[in-house]
């Protein structure tokens, strides 16, 4: 059991989730039904294609009466436990579009706005504990590395460039750094202005993950809470509502403008 994490991984978790179902004679169905999972969610477990989160993963232990198996077999993470599978998965989409209203999306931060906003939190983090998270989150942005996969859309909220998160100087940088790439077509940016008032994405941040060869994912998060939605009832649900959301956003060209005059009033200020 002391695999790391990986395609391996998966595989071999999912052939041990396949096994304990197996003998208990169910159908991945009558699996699902049992764990309150979607019987998509168990194929797509046991094909390897992802984890399960840790409180499905001890369901999963519950029903199949494992002693814990599932859940000692996960792969440990860097990352909060409700958001590790998330980033698991960003690397196989083939898409993914984001939404933040008070924050720019981990993906796109630059170190020092991300250091600012650990400098925020409570319980404060210990120097060495801000040092390693700064790490990972670098390391997730490496999926832009790659010139097109996958395809990235943002959808910002005005609030979330106007919050000076580590003053003027990091703001510039930040936005600088958003600008630059969807100037290169990197990834698509649309500014939800303030002038558009409510619109269907007011709740907060929503992640939404397109794939090649599994069902799609919705992502949404609170304070220190985040759920991982497969339904596609529910899927198409946020889906619309973030369609009609980016109705209302500027276009790319515009919200590349809207940037850059927001990156010069920071640099202004920083002077």
């Amino acid at each position: 059991m002391a695999l790391t994490d990986g395609p391996a991984h998966r595989n071999a978790y999912g052939d041990e989730l396949r096994e304990r179902r197996e003998a208990r004679g169910w159908t991945q169905e009558e699996l699902g039904a049992r764990a309150v999972l979607s019987r998509s969610h168990i194929a797509h477990i046991e094909a390897g294609r992802r984890f399960p989160s840790v409180d499905d993963a001890e369901r999963l232990d519950q029903v199949l009466e494992t002693g814990g198996v599932l859940r000692r077999f996960l792969p440990e993470s860097k990352l909060a436990t409700f958001f590790a599978g998330v980033a698991e998965m960003e690397p196989l989409a083939a898409m993914i579009r984001t939404f933040t209203q008070s924050l720019v999306p981990g993906l796109l931060q630059t170190p020092d706005y991300t250091r600012a906003v650990f400098d925020a939190y409570y319980p404060r983090r210990s120097e060495e504990q801000c040092a390693e998270d700064i790490r990972t989150r670098r390391a997730r942005a490496k999926i832009l590395n790659d010139p097109v996969s996958p395809e990235l859309w943002t959808l910002l909220d005005e609030a979330a460039l106007r919050r000076a998160i580590g003053g003027p100087s990091v703001m510039a940088a930040q936005l600088r750094h958003i600008y630059e790439l969807g100037e290169r077509q990197r990834i698509r940016v649309h500014v939800l202005p303030f002038s558009v008032g409510a619109h269907p994405l007011l709740e907060g941040p929503l992640t939404l993950m397109r794939f090649e060869d599994m069902a799609p994912l919705a992502y949404v998060e609170g304070l220190s809470t985040g759920t991982v939605l497969d339904s596609p009832a529910v899927v198409e649900q946020w889906l619309v509502s973030y369609d009609l959301a980016l109705g209302d956003a500027l276009s790319h060209h515009e919200s590349l403008k809207f940037l850059k005059g927001v990156e010069e009033e920071y640099e202004h200020a920083a002077r």
